[in-house]
């Protein structure tokens, strides 16, 4: 039988295309980034009953309270606002860090402020239980969870000592929590598809009054994309 292999006592093996594939599927994990900053400058910063877009300021661009434009440390999106062209990316997991910069104004900070102080511990729990996430698609916007649910959440977690002269050693985090998991169903993100996080605050979340507060939020996903190779 021309295009079909029998072999003696087995039924017809399904026959082989004459044909090359046109293209091949290739799959991965991935994650996608995006951070938000607070920045209280002198006066300090209400963020009562406000929300944040996350996922909308690409990499070399400037927004999202940074006043220069964010680097590799804050984002990893091409553009804003969507998955890598041609990509679809589902969502299996979200993580959400909350870190400070050392002083109140972009302009001037850096990365390496440690949360060991009243006044810091106080910014980061108040970041915890006063914040939430939100899928904010084109028509529809959905809760995710508290940040205080949301990896790399769960709690302050740490320890602060004084030494002998009084000054503070180890820090405060947000790092103990688990991410948060869609264990059964994840969100799907068509390669076309337009979306965003939403940070949003209660009418009870403090103002920001010490130095800049940043969160980071983290999509943990697959992705599937299309190689042509004909």
């Amino acid at each position: 039988m021309y295009g079909q292999s029998v072999k003696v006592g087995m039924g017809p093996v399904p026959p082989v295309p004459f044909e090359q594939p046109k293209n091949l599927f290739r799959y991965g994990e991935q994650t996608v980034y995006s951070t938000q900053m607070h920045q209280p400058g002198a006066g300090g910063l209400a963020i009562a009953n406000s929300q944040f877009r996350l996922f909308t300021t690409p990499l070399g661009q400037v927004g999202q309270g940074f006043t220069n434009a964010l680097t590799i440390s804050e984002t990893n999106q091409k553009e804003g606002g969507r998955v890598p062209s041609g990509v679809a990316y589902d969502v299996f997991g979200i993580a959400c860090q909350i870190f400070e910069t050392s002083a109140n104004t972009d302009a001037t900070g850096n990365y390496g402020a440690t949360i060991d102080d009243q006044a810091s511990i106080q910014q980061l729990v108040n970041i915890q239980n006063s914040g939430v996430l939100s899928w904010d698609f084109t028509q529809t916007q959905i809760d995710i969870a508290p940040i205080e649910l949301i990896g790399a959440g769960g709690g302050a977690f740490g320890a602060v000592s004084q030494n002998a002269a009084g000054a503070n050693s180890g820090q405060m985090n947000n790092g103990a929590g688990s991410v948060f998991l869609y264990r059964k169903h994840p969100v799907a993100l068509p390669g076309s598809s337009t979306f965003s996080i939403l940070l949003r605050y209660g009418s009870r979340a403090a103002g920001i009054a010490n130095n800049c507060v940043c969160v980071r939020v983290v999509l943990l996903g697959y992705y599937k994309n299309v190689i042509e190779i004909g």
